[in-house]
């Protein structure tokens, strides 16, 4: 027959709620039952399995109250009930966690680290380690809220093409077969099928005036110079002088 333990527990509190802390370490195969008089827990850590079984001093909200299971601890945020609108009393402070005196001097300790005198009450409890966490009571396991959602898009920005190349230098007068200097691209995010139809029968205009250079020069000189030549008369022979 397996041996349960009882669970220690520490606690500390606001005018509004408790702050409950079960002292066990990785807490495994866990239930937590919360109403709005008792909360019960059972639990497995280090080989041996534990519970808790109390009844509040005055009763709680187990619909607004969270939960979580952390490496050293469980740790619960316990709304107190809210008097009614047609009830004069006001959130106070607790003399005590439980109904039972007794079990209280057994099983609770005082959470000095989160406690507070109830005059010098300034603030709520830190909660930010139960963030995540799941509810008791009503709909269980309901985590924390969720994180503000990513900023969208500004509209009409979408597919902004880059500014269309352009198109290559007309090569240099005499300097044959050098074409022109080639288009310079656009920035990122071009569409390069839209670009190729902006350039269409713009190819080989790189190095359009190539081709033309070379006047005066080459081979075709020599053709003229014989052309020259045989345009020029005879000389005539000078008669001797007798």
């Amino acid at each position: 027959m397996t041996t349960t333990n009882t669970a220690p527990i520490k606690w500390a509190q606001r005018s509004d709620s408790l702050y409950i802390t079960i002292a066990l370490q990785d807490v495994k195969n866990e239930t937590i039952d919360l109403s709005d008089k008792e909360l019960k827990f059972k639990g497995e850590s280090g080989g041996k399995s534990y519970e808790v079984n109390i009844e509040f001093f005055k009763s709680v909200d187990s619909k607004d109250s969270t939960y979580k299971v952390l490496p050293r601890s469980v740790q619960m945020h316990v709304m107190k009930e809210k008097p009614k609108e047609d009830e004069e009393e006001e959130e106070e402070f607790w003399t005590r966690l439980l109904k039972d005196k007794t079990l209280e001097k057994n099983q609770v300790k005082i959470d000095w680290d989160r406690y507070v005198d109830e005059d010098e009450e300034k603030e709520g409890f830190d909660t930010s380690a139960l963030e995540g966490g799941s509810g008791m009571g009503g709909m269980p396991g309901m985590g924390g809220p969720g994180g503000p959602g990513g900023m969208g898009g500004m509209p009409g920005m979408e597919g902004m093409g880059g500014m269309p190349g352009m198109g290559g230098m007309g090569g240099m007068p005499g300097m044959e077969g050098m074409g022109g200097m080639p288009g310079m691209g656009g920035p990122g995010g071009m569409d390069m099928a839209a670009l190729m139809k902006q350039m269409g029968g713009m190819e080989g205009m790189g190095g359009g005036m190539g081709g033309m250079g070379g006047m005066g020069g080459g081979e075709d000189d020599d053709d003229d110079d014989d052309d020259d030549d045989d345009d020029l008369p005879d000389l005539e022979e000078t008669p001797e002088t007798k």
